[in-house]
C-alpha cells in the first residue's frame, strides 16, 4: 500500500488516526509516516489494516497451508461481500486474487461458487491481476480465467456502465488473449460426460468457444452485478 492508500483507507473508514493507530498496535507517528509514504509497513501489519479498513486486495498472498475446498472458497466468497453467499458465515477478508486463483484451479467446482467469480472480477478491479494472471498460466487455466473476465465485462457493461473497471478488464482480456490455448477445457468441470461434451460443443456461446470451453453459463445466469 502507498501512503496515499493507507491514508484514504482509513478516512473511507471513519477512524482517526489516533484510533487506528491504537486498533493497529502502533504508535500514531508510525502510522503518520506510513500514510506520508515514510515508511513501509510490514507483512503482518499490512494484514491487520486490511481487516481493520476492509481492504481484501492489501491483503497478502500468502501460500496456501492446505488445500482449499468448496466450504472454504463459500466463506471466503461471503467474506468479499458477495451476495449470493449473504447468509453464509463469512470468513476471514482473503485477497480477491487468491480466492479466484483458488477457485478457478479446481477441477470441479459448484455452478454457485464459479458464477460468483465474475463478480469478484467486476468487483475489485484492483486485485493483484499479475500475480492471479501467472499462477493461471502456470496451470494452464488462462481459458478458465479469460472467459470469467469476459462475464464480469459483460456484467459490468449491462449493469454498473463503470468506464475505469471496463477499461481494466478490457485490459486484462488482451492480456490472456495473446496467451490463450488451443486446448479443449471445461469451466471446471473436468468430471463431465462425454455425451454432455458433445453437446455443448454444439451449443455453447461464441465466447465460450474463443475460449475453448464447454460450458452454459452465460452473463444472463449470473445473479448479482457489482
Amino acid at each position: 500500500m502507498t501512503g496515499e492508500q493507507w491514508r484514504n483507507a482509513r478516512m473511507t473508514a471513519s477512524l482517526r488516526q489516533v484510533e487506528a493507530a491504537q486498533t493497529l498496535g502502533v504508535s500514531q507517528a508510525y502510522l503518520s509516516q506510513l500514510e506520508n509514504g515514510s515508511r513501509r509497513a510490514s507483512p503482518d501489519l499490512a494484514q491487520r489494516a486490511a481487516v481493520l479498513y476492509r481492504l481484501p486486495t492489501a491483503m497478502p498472498l500468502l501460500p496456501r497451508l492446505q488445500e482449499v475446498g468448496p466450504d472454504d472458497l463459500q466463506r471466503e466468497l461471503a467474506g468479499l461481500g458477495y451476495p449470493g453467499f449473504a447468509h453464509i458465515s463469512a470468513g476471514q477478508p482473503q485477497n480477491p486474487a487468491r480466492v479466484v486463483f483458488d477457485a478457478i484451479v479446481q477441477r470441479d467446482l459448484d455452478t454457485r461458487l464459479v458464477e460468483a467469480l465474475p463478480w469478484v472480477m467486476s468487483k475489485y478491479p484492483d486485485l493483484n491481476w499479475g500475480y492471479l494472471r501467472d499462477q493461471v498460466k502456470l496451470r494452464n487455466a488462462q481459458n478458465r480465467l479469460g472467459y470469467v473476465v469476459h462475464l464480469a465485462k459483460s456484467v459490468v457493461g449491462s449493469h454498473s456502465g463503470d468506464d475505469s473497471t471496463m477499461q481494466t478488464l478490457s485490459c486484462w482480456e488482451r492480456d490472456l488473449e495473446e496467451a490463450r490455448l488451443a486446448v479443449e477445457g471445461t469451466l471446471c468441470r473436468e468430471s463431465m460426460p462425454q455425451r454432455e461434451r458433445v453437446w455443448f460443443r454444439e451449443h455453447r456461446s461464441p465466447a465460450a468457444m474463443h475460449w475453448n470451453l464447454l460450458t452454459g453459463l452465460t452473463t444472463d445466469q449470473l445473479s448479482y452485478a457489482p
